[in-house]
């Protein structure tokens, strides 16, 4: 067997790559799935080499050429970790990831890494639950002040009125958690360069949470975003045993200073995280399309059911949407996300949820199995009324995490529920 080149993997697909990319059976007895590296610390063949090895990993010098950096210590760098973000880069046609034990953790340490005190950022609005904890109370705590604007096509307006000089960012998560709404990452982007020509000492970054899209249909950084967040857990993981997160960029100083959070903040994966997490690269692709072929059945059949009184769903969008133009940018496909508001209240909701059978009534979503929960008392539970006014977050509202099960019965259980309320 001959070993791909850089030249062969570019002319290869991600869900191909899923399967080899980034491992070398014959460092590993011709093993041809990685092993385990279950070890906490690793020899170095001379003491010069642990030397070069930690004054690159502290950024000294220039930077080391692909496969020079060698491994030191699991807290900073692993084999499993190594070939996971290999792997997940090339679905986000990026040149590096930083691999963590959740998706809360990734976020946290980018947004550590990469805002000091004094700066401000802007946040479309909706965010998941503990985002949104984190940016209202606890980098507050450390001088950081962010403003929030309702995501959708008029979020680029509305955050250019809000930018100082002290803007350090953009957060945007999209599609919104928990009502899919689309914020216009390229407008973004084209609002921090104009910033950056007007004169800013340093670059306005555009950070998107692609984790309710997932990386089979959405690439936030060709259109823009300068780091790139997910939940692994998710659709990466997809398979509601293990908890991770990602982040990406392309550029060298803003994934190093991520990495040396991560080192320093001691956020990252265990090996056998990062072993699952790569096995489930290689069925990504064909998860998410299954799911979103499901998906596409029961929101078209949620929108004509009387006791629904709105549906959220990107393959529901029509060209006389205003998130429809940026859809037809950011996405390739609808995914598997979708939420609906019912003719009632939380009462309502609960007993609709309670008569579920084949739903799982649980929080998280991108998993095989489908998922069931009420956004408002459940995963955005901690924010203010008026911050899931400003979010669409009603009692009314329910989300679906549309799995791989048959489509018929899916809407089968979805037919008793909403009978039985």
């Amino acid at each position: 067997m001959t070993k791909l080149s850089d030249t062969d993997a570019a002319h290869l697909h991600p869900e191909t790559l899923a399967l080899s990319y980034g491992f070398d059976p014959w460092l590993s007895e011709g093993a041809v799935k990685p092993p385990v590296f279950l070890t906490s610390t690793f020899a170095f063949k001379k003491a010069a080499d642990g030397k070069q090895f930690f004054a690159w990993a502290h950024g000294e010098g220039a930077p080391p050429k692909k496969g020079e950096m060698g491994l030191i210590y699991s807290r900073i760098n692993n084999p499993n970790l190594e070939i996971f973000e290999d792997r997940v880069a090339l679905w986000e046609g990026m040149r590096h990831a930083q691999s963590f034990s959740s998706g809360m953790a990734a976020i946290a340490t980018t947004l550590l890494a990469t805002h000091g005190p004094g700066d401000e950022m802007i946040v479309c609005a909706p965010v998941y639950g503990g985002t949104d904890s984190l940016i209202h109370h606890f980098l507050r705590r450390f001088g950081l002040t962010a403003h929030f604007v309702p995501a959708g096509a008029e979020a680029p307006a509305l955050a250019a009125a809000l930018v100082t000089p002290r803007t350090r960012s953009i957060f945007i998560e999209t599609p919104a958690n928990p009502n899919n709404r689309l914020t216009d990452i390229a407008a973004m982007r084209a609002l921090a360069l104009h910033q950056l020509a007007a004169g800013r000492n340093r670059e306005l970054l555009v950070i998107v949470d692609n984790t309710m899209a997932g990386p089979v249909f959405s690439h936030p950084a060709k259109v823009g975003a300068d780091i790139v967040l997910y939940s692994a857990t998710k659709f990466i993981g997809g398979h509601s045993d293990v908890v991770g997160g990602v982040a990406l960029a392309n550029d060298d100083e803003l994934i190093h200073a991520i990495a040396q959070h991560r080192a320093l903040l001691g956020g990252m994966p265990n090996p056998y995280t990062a072993w699952l997490l790569t096995r489930s690269l290689e069925t990504l692709k064909v998860r998410a399309e299954q799911q979103q072929r499901n998906a596409q059945q029961i929101a078209a059949w949620l929108a004509l059911q009387p006791k629904i009184r709105h549906v959220c769903y990107l393959g529901l969008l029509t060209p006389t949407d205003p998130e429809y133009a940026i859809y037809q940018k950011q996405h390739s496909g609808p995914g598997s996300l979708i939420s609906f508001y019912l003719h009632g209240d939380e009462a309502r909701a609960f007993a609709f949820l309670d008569h579920l059978k084949v739903f799982r009534l649980a929080v998280s979503l991108g998993s095989t199995e489908s998922l069931a929960q009420h956004p408002s008392s459940m995963t955005h539970s901690g924010l203010t009324p008026a911050d899931k006014q400003l979010g669409g977050i009603t009692d009314d509202l329910v989300r679906l995490s549309i799995g791989i099960e048959h489509p018929d019965d899916l809407i089968w259980d979805l037919t008793q529920a909403l009978d039985a309320v």
